[in-house]
Formats: C-alpha cells, structure tokens, sequence
C-alpha cells in the first residue's frame, strides 16, 4: 500500500413512505438524508492500526503483530465477500472482550472495523489510522451504521487499491463507477451484518447510492432523476424498540386481518403514488400540484401509521406544530417516538422554517433543516471538506 491520505463521506437515510407495511412484502420508498459521515484514513509507519470515534467518545489501536494471528485459518483474499466468516468474528470478540449479548454501539463499530480491515487487508496488514465523525445522531433511525459502514469499506478498499480513485485535481469530490459502489455496498452489508444481525440491505445500499430507492420483497432499486427536496428533520428523542414496534404491528394484522391488510395495501399505493409524482417532477418540473400531492401523501401515511399502532404523542406534536404553520409531517422508521420530517416548499418562507424549528426546540426535540436525495458515498480533496469538519478529522 503507497503512503495516502484519503477522504470519503456517505450520506444517512430517511423512509420516506412504507414503514411497517414493507415488512410484510409491501413497496417502500427510502431516501438518503443530508447529513452525513466523514472519513479519514491516514498510512503510517507505526506498525499500529488506530481508530479513533470522537462521537461515541472511543480511541483505540492495537499492534499488527498482536492481530495478525487472528487471521490463522482465514480462508482469506475475500476481495468480493459473500457471507460474515462467524469464525473470524467469534475470535475478534474474544480478542476485544466483547461479549456475544454484547450490542452498544461502541463495541458494534469497533467489531465492524476490525472485521472489515482485516479481511480486506487479509494479505497484508497495513498501518493506518482511520478518524470518523458524523452529523448523524446514534440509534435514532437515520442509518448512522450504515453510513459508517459504508465509509469504512470505501476507505479501506480505496487504500487497498481494490477499487480507483475518482478524483482528478480539477474534482473536490467525486463517486465510484457502478461497478465499484457495488463493491462498496456489499463490503458494507457485512458490517451492517454485524451490527444488527439481519439487515434488509435497505440502509446501506441508500448510503451507497444516494438518492432515493424503491424497496420491495428483498429487491432495492435506485430511482433515477429525481429531485431534491427540502426537509425538516426532527429527533423527538423519544426512545423506543424497533423490534417490540415490528412485533405489535403484526400482532394486530393477526387480530384484524380484514381491517389491516387493506391498511397495507393503502400504504403500498401511497408509496407508488409517491413514485410517480417525484418522476413526473424529474421529467417536466416541480410543479405547485406535485407538492399538493406530496403533502396529501404524507398525511394519508402519517394517519395510516397511527392505525397500525406506531405513533406517539411526540409525534403528533410535531404534526400539530407544523400543521399550524401549513406543514405536513410523518414519522420516518420505527414510529413509537424517533424521528420525522416536514416536507419544505420551495416557497415556505424562512420566518416561518425558523418559529418552527423554534417552537420544536422547545418540546425538547432536536430539529434541523436539511435535503433528501443527497449524493451516495464520495470521496474528497481535503479542500473539498468544510473547514470544521476538516478541523476535526485532523485532531486526531
């Protein structure tokens, strides 16, 4: 591996219709979110491999002599994996002291990272020192694994030199051909495997891609040519368990099948309808009416969300305060608290974006203005980076 410095970024994500009802083999529409996840990875010399997560407040680094033997009986060179090596990462958790039932997110991001860079360096341990910060807050919903993920396995593969590097001098930031994203993606469905078990695969192809896709029965399609639309984004911090959320959803379409398959259904158009509208706005323009519609589907949603047992009183506070200001909100993942976003006009005025993110604030909730349908994983000139985030990367 040449002495480099590398740059890369990944988006997180938001649902924007099909929470639930694509559980049960229904159509969904996820988006990627503007805030997103910076890497850098620096070589050394050190014959150590650093990490270094400044917003779990974790910094750690072993000597590659010591995680080298971890690597004894690897079937190794995966240079395009297929399936986690459950031997591999049982040895890493007994190297870390991460239990089995162990799932905080720290011990998650650092199994994850050890996993990826020593199967990806399998051949021939390199030293590096990777920093990671993000704007994406934790276990709210919004694919902060996947981001990191995917960060993570654009990064090592890049100083690897498995896949190219997109910039050119004239270029600040620059993707990877699709071939290569598809490399990055499946890399990262590893981590992700990690970290949660059994993803859908959903989270990490939108850091990959960006932009919006279209999930439905295991099979994730990128839209193309769709536009960017402004959002507020809203943590009502609000925890909750995705899992018990799942569960009592199905629960109920076992109580009342006939109520609640149509429900499902209803759902499912909505997301279709959704598709259709955002095409239309690609192909002519966004018009006055596409938003009208878009709006409209977000209330049918957000109603529809509540009937499947998922809302919570936060949440309808962030409707009703948007509402009184002519915005039109929905909770986006789980429900049950979490997160949501305000669908932003072109023409919503800036006072009234500012009382509401205001008003927000003081329910408690975390509110930011920011876009969907931002670009997939990137990789950066320095100058290609804010001067804060650059700042950070460089502290350590």
């Amino acid at each position: 591996m040449q002495t480099r410095e590398v740059f890369v970024s990944a988006p997180g994500k938001v649902i924007f219709h099909g929470e639930h009802s694509v559980v049960h083999g229904k159509v969904a529409l996820a988006v990627s979110v503007n805030l997103r996840t910076f890497l850098r990875l620096k070589s050394t010399s050190s014959a150590e491999v650093r990490i270094n997560l400044p917003n779990i407040d974790t910094f750690l680094s072993w000597e590659i002599t010591a995680l080298q033997p971890l690597l004894a009986n690897f079937k190794g060179g995966q240079c395009d994996p297929t399936e986690l090596d459950t031997d591999l990462l049982k040895r890493l958790r007994t190297f870390t002291g991460i239990s089995d039932d162990s799932t905080d997110t720290r011990s998650m991001a650092v199994l994850a990272f050890l996993y990826t860079y020593l199967t990806i360096f399998a051949e021939s341990l390199a030293s590096i020192t990777l920093t990671v910060w993000s704007e994406l807050p934790t276990g709210a919903g919004l694919g902060s694994s996947a981001a990191y993920n995917v960060c993570l396995s654009a990064a090592l593969l890049s100083a690897r030199e498995s896949i190219s590097s997109p910039l050119t001098p004239q270029l600040e930031s620059a993707s990877w051909s699709k071939e290569e994203l598809e490399l990055i993606n499946r890399w990262a469905f590893m981590g992700e495997k990690i970290i949660h078990g059994n993803p859908s695969g959903v989270d990490n192809a939108v850091s990959t891609w960006g932009g919006f896709l279209r999930y439905h029965a295991g099979s994730i399609t990128p839209l193309s040519w769709v536009p960017i639309l402004r959002i507020l984004l809203t943590n009502t911090k609000v925890p909750r368990s995705t899992k018990v959320l799942v569960s009592g959803v199905k629960d109920k379409i076992n109580k009342f099948p006939t109520v609640m398959k149509p429900v499902l259904e209803s759902v499912s158009a909505v997301s279709c309808t959704c598709e259709q509208t955002l095409t239309e706005m690609a192909a002519h323009g966004p018009s006055a009416e596409h938003f009208n519609i878009l709006e409209e589907l977000i209330d049918i949603n957000q109603h529809h969300l509540n009937v499947m047992g998922v809302g919570h009183s936060s949440l309808d506070t962030l409707c009703r305060v948007t509402l009184a200001r002519g915005l039109h909100s929905k909770l986006t993942g789980a429900g049950g608290g979490g997160c949501g976003i305000t669908l932003l006009r072109p023409e919503t005025d800036p006072s009234v974006i500012q009382s509401t993110v205001e008003e927000l604030k003081t329910c408690g909730f975390d509110c930011w203005e920011t876009s969907i349908g931002a670009p997939g994983v990137q990789q950066h000139a320095s100058n290609g980076l804010s001067l804060d985030v650059l700042k950070i990367l460089n502290s350590y």
